[in-house]
């Protein structure tokens, strides 16, 4: 966590964002439309709700008898359990999933069944990754474990030529990390880092919620299947990291395949904290969109295909980002702006894999 506090303080091209912003108001307001989720989304959630909790009924119910088949179960946990975090979870998180308050604070707690904490979450990823995206020093995402290096200001370590070669396990360990140390040290580094991650609560408080909190979820999806379940136990053990696998690694294809490209700039501020650009305009910089045709595919990722829209908006719902995304495709044309767009995702894969490379050497 560094010290620094960051100034965008270039005024040019401030009249992009402010005609995007009247541009996009105007859409709503013409088409009667809300800026929040609408039945698309309450679908998905029920859909990817269904696909994480369901199987996990049935084994508990003794309906599925053989190792195999209860792997294949936790297989589609993790699927479902990665579309409720880039959809249900991530919208609400942001304040986009209703216009009622009460509600996106509700369902930003289905974090917890994810294994996560949204405390951390929230202030890791919208306050953050959000506010100084792919700023060293500032946005977590680009500061993971030492063996992976996500940016050219990073330390540079002979084992990062090979990054992009192992970097696609390490992304299956994304979210087992959160559920067995991540949130504990993540927390103490925010306490002693002086950062208030909640005004309301006290970091006594938020650790003894915390440790509640991993002892309901380990009771929930680790102890009650290993009692439950007809198989011997370390078949539900890894069945619990295949889940875990699962989800990690297509939340780190997905998130990664947006900042960690070859077209992205990663800016560095000056000894003050400057950073000579405006805020809209070091989103541009420093995000990717990719697949803007595939309908199916961006329904299931959340819309996270989008993430130009999302950074630009990230207060609006996620089914609007397709929408959206001509608007931006307009806009940066028109004040002769960068808008980077990969036409799919294998193609946003391959430039991520050398980006890696680049990265490593």
């Amino acid at each position: 966590m560094a010290a620094t506090r960051i100034k965008f303080t270039s005024k040019l091209h401030t009249d992009f964002i402010k005609e995007l912003r009247q541009n996009s108001k105007a859409y709503f307001e013409d088409n009667k439309i809300s800026r929040f989720g609408n039945f698309n989304l309450a679908f998905k959630s029920v859909v990817m709700g269904s696909l994480y909790l369901l199987p996990l009924l049935v084994m508990l119910l003794g309906w599925i008898p053989s190792a195999g088949a209860s792997l294949l179960a936790w297989t589609i946990m993790g699927i479902g359990m990665a579309g409720i975090g880039m959809g249900l979870m991530h919208d609400a998180n942001h304040g986009a999933f209703s216009k009622r308050a009460w509600v996106n604070s509700l369902l930003s707690k289905s974090m917890y069944f994810l294994g996560g904490f949204p405390t951390n979450w929230r202030h890791q990823h919208n306050t953050m990754h959000h506010g100084f995206t792919n700023i060293d020093g500032h946005d977590e995402d680009i500061s993971p474990v030492g063996i992976l290096r996500f940016s050219p200001h990073r330390p540079l370590y002979k084992i990062h030529k090979f990054q992009h070669i192992y970097a696609w396990f390490f992304y299956g360990l994304m979210t087992i990390s959160w559920v067995i140390y991540k949130d504990f040290k993540q927390l103490y580094g925010y306490k002693k880092a002086g950062v208030v991650v909640n005004k309301n609560r006290s970091y006594t408080f938020l650790f003894l919620d915390l440790i509640l909190a991993k002892v309901v979820y380990y009771s929930l999806f680790l102890v009650l299947p290993i009692i439950l379940i007809p198989v011997a136990w370390y078949w539900v053990v890894l069945g619990f990291f295949i889940m875990h696998f699962v989800c990690g690694f297509i939340l780190g294809i997905v998130f990664q395949t947006a900042h960690v490209m070859t077209t992205t700039d990663y800016p560095l501020p000056d000894k003050e904290g400057n950073i000579d650009n405006n805020w809209a305009i070091h989103q541009l910089m420093t995000t990717s969109d990719y697949s803007p045709k595939s309908r199916f595919f961006s329904w299931f990722i959340g819309g996270l295909n989008y993430q130009v829209e999302h950074h630009l908006f990230p207060q609006i719902s996620h089914v609007h980002y397709r929408k959206l995304s001509k608007m931006v495709k307009e806009t940066t044309e028109k004040y002769e702006l960068p808008y980077f767009v990969e036409p799919t995702f294998f193609v946003a894969l391959r430039n991520h894999y050398q980006m890696l490379k680049v990265l490593g050497r």
